[in-house]
């Protein structure tokens, strides 16, 4: 089936870029202090840079047949970002679920290091940890270059691949990450105050830079408190490190032949006509989907649309 075929058999594409929710990484010191690299803390734990990680994961059991459903977050998400999705599908269609914290972010552990090939790396370490030999791979945004990354490197562990409002394109959407790492530097927070009024106070500091509400409420999701202080539970300093490596692709001269989709938000910019030859190069077996009045967060924004897609394509 052609390209154009597959397209056809998704929603109708709005080529409008959306504005796309980031987050933050860094560790308050004690008292009122400005945030400094919290992977300094991490790094007497941390593995060395050419070695995976410990991956902090969520599973949901279920009882039927079928290959485990993995899914990666996006740059500064965590995995519970899927979790409500996770157990709707563990109820729909009785498979297990696995959501997975990458590298620098949630709970998993901090590295120097924050590259595709790495969080491959670590993710095909914890699949052998737990005797997975299969899955279904479904990434979101840096989720999905790393669900990418993996098939292409690794195709045997992937039984089908769903990338959600990315491409293996390079990103051309404007982002303002930038402004929102320099925004989490200044932040300064003072210790043992109420967990309620330092996220007020830290969305009050974001503010200037931060100018759309729901991503200061995005970026506030990883305000963690550790014995009265309080920290960013992603890796600042890593992420700033590498962000133009994060919003860029490897390049690849394999493909993956395994059943694909490609899941876009219609009012979303991450994936337009302009990436469809490379995605066609990489996956020639990918569909391409469009959710109508779905941002770049189709999951939060359509989540029974989100659900009943995924469904569908696992039953095709």
């Amino acid at each position: 089936m052609s390209l154009l075929c597959r397209l056809l058999r998704g929603v109708s594409f709005c080529e409008r870029p959306s504005r796309f929710p980031t987050g933050l990484g860094a560790f308050f010191c004690s008292g009122s202090s400005r945030l400094v690299d919290r992977a300094a803390r991490d790094s007497a734990s941390a593995c060395p840079a050419s070695s995976p990680v410990n991956l902090m994961y969520d599973v949901f059991d279920g009882t039927g047949p079928g290959s485990p459903l993995v899914f990666l977050h996006g740059l500064f998400g965590s995995k519970s970002n899927f979790h409500s999705i996770a157990k709707s599908l563990v109820q729909r269609t009785g498979r297990k679920v696995l959501t997975v914290d990458a590298r620098n972010h949630g709970n998993s552990t901090h590295s120097p290091l924050l590259t595709y090939e790495a969080m491959t790396n670590d993710l095909q370490h914890l699949l052998g940890q737990l005797h997975i030999s299969k899955c279904v791979l479904i990434g979101h945004s840096m989720g999905g270059k790393v669900a990418m990354t993996t098939a292409l490197l690794q195709p045997d562990l992937v039984e089908r691949l769903v990338v959600v409002d990315i491409s293996p394109a390079q990103t051309t959407t404007r982002t303002n990450f930038h402004a929102y790492i320099q925004a989490m530097k200044g932040v300064t927070i003072a210790s043992n105050i109420p967990r309620s009024t330092a996220r007020r106070l830290a969305e009050d500091q974001l503010r200037d830079l931060v100018k759309e509400r729901s991503v200061r409420q995005f970026l506030l999701t990883n305000l963690v408190e550790q014995n009265g202080h309080y920290a960013w539970r992603v890796n600042l300093e890593a992420i700033a490190d590498h962000l133009d490596h994060i919003m860029s692709f490897p390049k690849f001269n394999t493909t993956y032949n395994g059943p694909t989709l490609f899941l876009g938000g219609a009012s979303s910019g991450y994936i337009t006509s302009e990436d469809y030859p490379e995605i066609e190069r990489l996956f020639p077996a990918a569909e391409i989907q469009y959710i109508p009045d779905a941002s770049h967060w189709i999951h939060a924004d359509k989540p029974l649309d989100f659900i009943s897609s995924l469904i569908a394509f696992l039953q095709s």
